[in-house]
């Protein structure tokens, strides 16, 4: 009887170490990675209008996310998000640009309920 007792105490901790196993490997969501956008990190583009799109690894909450443009001068203005037209994008336009560096200051609150932001520089070419 001992024996089996311990057998079955064996047997019990085996499955539930094969259950955690298990649970632990199933993939998690993710905070919202940013996969591409337009402008390009870094790039040279024409002005004056220049069409913004942030893609996300997970869809995103673009009512609680922002987008600001960061100006040569070093001054900020908002940058109105679109509608969206898929859950892991944002999209904007930025209209007026003059020759210069600029950055794409961006924040999103992804659907684990995380916020994640970063910035895309790109410059505005001369004429």
């Amino acid at each position: 009887m001992i024996l089996g007792r311990n057998n079955l105490r064996f047997r019990g901790g085996a499955v539930l170490s094969i259950i955690a196993a298990l649970f632990a490997s199933q993939p998690a969501e993710s905070h919202a990675v940013l996969k591409e956008t337009s402008p390009v990190a870094n790039s040279t583009v024409a002005g004056p209008e220049v069409p913004i799109q942030l893609k996300f690894s997970t869809r995103i909450d673009a009512t609680r996310s922002k987008l600001q443009l960061l100006l040569p001068d070093n001054t900020t203005a908002p940058l109105a998000v679109d509608k969206q037209a898929s859950p892991d994008t944002l999209s904007s336009k930025a209209s007026g640009l003059k020759p210069g560096a600029y950055k794409i200051q961006w924040q999103v609150l992804a659907a684990d309920g995380h916020i994640t932001r970063g910035e895309i520089p790109f410059k505005v070419a001369g004429s």
